[in-house]
């Protein structure tokens, strides 16, 4: 069985590079041709973008921006160089934002990061990723098809059927997000359903902390994750390591955002989450968009060679930061740390992005109200998040508080009410505690 999904992996990384810059001039100037991109970019010359310095002086696209362009110009903000009407989906992701799909076989670059986790020809997937409106079910769909494997539409919801499906197809392999997983295993240990043909799994969209990393091994399913955003494709994803290292273990006390890989006393020390082929990835310093220095944390920028919706510099709102060293798995691209939290304050919960503006909209509703804070952390691992707000005794009811913020939001969490002046004076909305790595 072949290691790698094709020889561009393992290519020498300094011809990689000349690949890339040899092909981003022409990339810059089809995007011009859109009117959003001839505008963001004015005034650049693309022939002289053919180096990573270059490249650098260029704006940043911040993906937080995407939500007003695409108000002032809809559908797509004038990014997309191919007409909506010519698009094979047309997609709508919380916020919202407006993707389209076009026709390109593995369109957002998925099936490499499912060939990494074990998933070949043939084998039958059960894929937990949305297919109402948002690009996720998609995604993974037409990876999916290019790897030459059987899919189960499963999405989101409905958890008896899901797990009745799976122990009816026998599917080897689950795509979606870890919590949901874990979700299914227990529904189907519950009802007696035998769900152990899945034995491999490629997750997304949600954490995946050592502690569940752990008990899915437990369980039977070795699981890899990739880190994707909607506008891109997959950015990165993680590799299993050559046979030759999986007898040497570490002790407990691994390094910051190791995986964890059997729930015992002893883990693997990490390879982190290779970069996918055929798109740039810098690490900028967070509020500018000036190239950090290699180990040091950022936020990740990434340029796409899509004809249909190129990205020139889009800044994901995500940090990490690139390691050191090749992969010992035999890809030669570099290796990023994966997702080490967010360069502003919006927050993915169970898949779905919350913003402060968000948190400010619950605000307005309630002008009772002081400071808020949101909340983020795992229980029972599971995302969950809660609602402090600063209030008079008596002055709001907790539970109506809850129902507005999962109307706007359209997540459920929790409300704490506090007395005013005990929230801290810093400036921040929402609060990432969940553990990185």
């Amino acid at each position: 069985m072949t290691d790698h999904y094709d020889a561009l992996e393992t290519r020498d990384p300094a011809a990689r590079e000349r690949d890339l810059f040899a092909r981003l001039p022409a990339l810059i100037a089809h995007a011009m041709t859109a009117p959003g991109w001839a505008a963001h970019l004015k005034g650049v010359d693309p022939k002289t973008v053919t180096s990573r310095a270059a490249l650098a002086r260029l704006p940043l696209l911040r993906k937080s921006a995407l939500l007003a362009l695409q108000k002032e110009t809809p559908p797509f903000g004038g990014l997309n160089t191919m007409p909506a009407n010519a698009a094979r989906r047309l997609m709508m992701s919380p916020g919202p934002i407006f993707e389209p799909e076009g026709h390109v076989a593995d369109y957002a670059g998925v099936a490499r990061a499912m060939f990494a986790a074990g998933i070949r020809k043939g084998d039958i997937i059960h894929n937990a990723f949305a297919y109402h409106l948002t690009p996720g079910g998609w995604m993974f769909d037409s990876a999916a098809e290019a790897l030459g494997c059987a899919i189960i539409p499963g999405g989101v919801g409905n958890t008896e059927q899901q797990v009745e499906a799976i122990a009816h197809y026998r599917p080897s392999a689950y795509t979606g997000t870890p919590d949901f997983l874990k979700i299914l295993l227990d529904a189907a240990a519950k009802a007696g359903r035998d769900v152990s043909s899945i034995r491999r799994a490629l997750v997304s969209a949600a954490a995946l902390p050592p502690s569940l990393r752990a008990e899915l091994k437990e369980r039977g399913v070795d699981t890899a994750q990739c880190y994707a955003v909607a506008e891109t494709g997959v950015i990165a994803y993680e590799t299993p390591a050559p046979a030759r290292l999986q007898a040497e273990w570490a002790p407990v006390g691994r390094p910051e955002g190791a995986p964890s890989n059997d729930g015992g006393a002893r883990e693997r020390a990490p390879l982190g989450m290779v970069v996918s082929e055929n798109i740039i990835v810098e690490i900028v310093r967070p509020g500018t968009g000036d190239p950090v220095a290699d180990g040091e944390v950022g936020e990740v920028v990434v340029t796409t060679f899509s004809n249909d919706y190129p990205m020139v510099r889009v800044a994901t709102g995500d940090m990490s930061a690139v390691m050191p060293g090749a992969s010992p798995c035999g890809r030669t691209n570099i290796r990023i740390k994966g997702w080490m939290g967010r360069a502003d304050q919006t927050a993915k919960v169970k898949g779905m992005f919350v913003r402060p503006e968000q948190v400010a909209e619950v605000g307005r509703r309630f002008p009772q109200l002081r400071r808020l804070r949101l909340v983020v952390t795992r229980d029972n691992e599971q995302d969950a998040m809660t609602l402090h707000a600063e209030c008079a005794a008596g002055a709001v009811g907790e539970a109506a508080l809850a129902e507005a913020l999962q109307a706007v939001t359209k997540l459920r969490g929790a409300v704490r009410l506090v007395a005013p002046g005990t929230l801290p004076n810093d400036g921040k909305v929402i609060a990432d505690e969940r553990p990185v790595g």
